[in-house]
């Protein structure tokens, strides 16, 4: 699987499929080969293909809870959350201290009065004792099902412990992401932006991005129901392109100053090339990575032909929606109330550079709005993009591709507005955050930034 690996590190997707295709071939009945398999099917986007191969490696070890636990993750991202709940639950009778299963179990359902384990979750954070990891994921398994029973301090209380928990292990300072923001925002000033290459009307990548929970899956589920588009989901591969064309840079400010000053097209071609061995559909392909919001100067330089969507919501909503979220990797600022008020801060510092910089490249979503008046909004979009209307656009919940991010459980419903407005029931809570951000001038309620 090296091979493998390395391959998809630099963007040879054509070669690392054939390399998984003979791995699957000759290894269909081991389970360790199958569940490599499907983990690098996963990160290729292709989750059918590993839900076939992580079903294999459940069958090649049946009692294996490492296969389940491959298994149900990969069914989150098809839908079949019946199936994942029950081998969730599996993994937890059997291997209790997997303490990432709780987890994820709780986001699969709505938890009510006749059916939620927070009983179960409470007996497990007892036995667990001291054990930071039990502490930090059964904290958040516990938090969300007892806001959905709609019992909010105890909700937040559980919450915070489990976000301070995860915070203190880490060596993340976010003052460093909010002067990465500040340089990015100098390299990429107005004068040099000035020579951005006007945008083309021919199909080309169109990225989504925004903060993470901003609404980020939502629009790109809606642009993905169109015909003409094809969603390959949160890619990283703009931020690998540019590396890799700047492989001899060692230092992060370094190579925000030799980017601006590169050769833009080769990073284009080089970022086609790598998407291009992901997808053959024609059309349309969407860049879902939330924090290529980074990049816009980078983006508009590069790649002419590529449509830019920001998807923006309320500073408390969205800052809220991280900080209850446990994301597996990535997000560091998401843990702490103080990180989180800098770093929305200074995200709302670099979009308005973006938006004086380049005042035609970008169309600008809001989440509130779109979801009270989706037609609207999504006609709106579609319209400011340059694509033709397509009616399954308004009907998302119909679209049966995989989705895997950690709203794929919500996409799945009708669009709705019932998380509009949720911060308000921790407002006591979240009164420092809010502080911050009125300081800083920021909206807390609309997308505006």
């Amino acid at each position: 699987m090296t091979t493998v690996r390395l391959a998809m590190q630099a963007g040879q997707y054509l070669a690392a499929n054939e390399a998984i295709e003979r791995i699957e071939a000759e290894h269909y009945t081991d389970e360790e080969a199958m569940l490599g398999i499907g983990e690098c099917r996963t990160h290729l986007g292709q989750h059918v293909l590993a839900e076939r191969a992580c079903r294999a490696a459940l069958k090649a070890a049946p009692n294996s809870t490492r296969a389940a636990y491959a298994l149900a993750s990969v069914l989150v991202a098809t839908g079949d959350i019946d199936e994942a709940d029950t081998l969730y639950s599996r993994v937890i009778a059997e291997s209790p201290r997997d303490w990432d299963a709780w987890t994820n179990r709780s986001t699969l359902r709505t938890a009510t009065p006749e059916r939620n384990h927070v009983s179960a979750i409470q007996q497990a954070l007892r036995a667990a004792g001291n054990n930071p990891d039990a502490a930090v994921a059964l904290g958040y398994a516990l938090a969300k099902e007892l806001e959905d029973l709609g019992e909010f301090d105890a909700a937040f209380t559980h919450l915070a412990n489990a976000a301070q928990i995860r915070r203190s292990r880490m060596a993340y300072k976010v003052d460093a992401d909010v002067r990465t923001m500040a340089a990015i925002a100098d390299a990429f000033c107005v004068k040099r932006l000035a020579k951005t290459p006007l945008a083309v009307d021919e199909k080309g990548p169109i990225f989504v991005l925004g903060l993470p929970r901003s609404g980020t899956t939502l629009v790109d589920r809606i642009l993905a129901s169109h015909a003409d588009i094809t969603s390959l989901g949160e890619l990283q591969d703009f931020p690998l392109a540019l590396m890799q064309t700047n492989s001899d840079v060692s230092d992060k400010t370094s190579l925000i100053n030799k980017s601006a000053q590169m050769d833009h097209a080769h990073l284009g071609s080089e970022y086609l090339r790598r998407i291009n061995g992901l997808s053959v559909a024609p059309g349309f392909v969407i860049d879902k990575a939330p924090l290529n919001f980074l990049y816009i100067g980078l983006i508009a330089l590069a790649l002419p032909n590529a449509r830019i969507v920001h998807v923006r919501r309320g500073a408390m909503d969205s800052s809220y929606a991280m900080f209850k979220s446990l994301f597996r990797m990535g997000y560091p600022f998401s843990y702490s109330l103080t990180d989180l008020a800098a770093y929305r801060i200074a995200y709302a510092d670099l979009m308005a550079h973006w938006r004086h910089a380049l005042p035609t490249r970008m169309v600008e979503i809001d989440y509130e709005r779109l979801v009270r008046n989706p037609e609207d909004e999504t006609r709106r979009m579609l319209n400011e993009l340059g694509i033709r209307w397509d009616e399954a656009c308004l009907s998302p919940h119909h679209n049966v591709s995989p989705v895997a991010t950690a709203s794929a459980v919500q996409v799945r419903a009708p669009i709705h507005d019932r998380s509009v407005g949720l911060w308000r029931k921790y407002e006591q809570h979240l009164a420092p955050l809010a502080a911050a951000l009125t300081a800083a001038n920021i909206s807390l309620e609309t997308g505006g930034t």
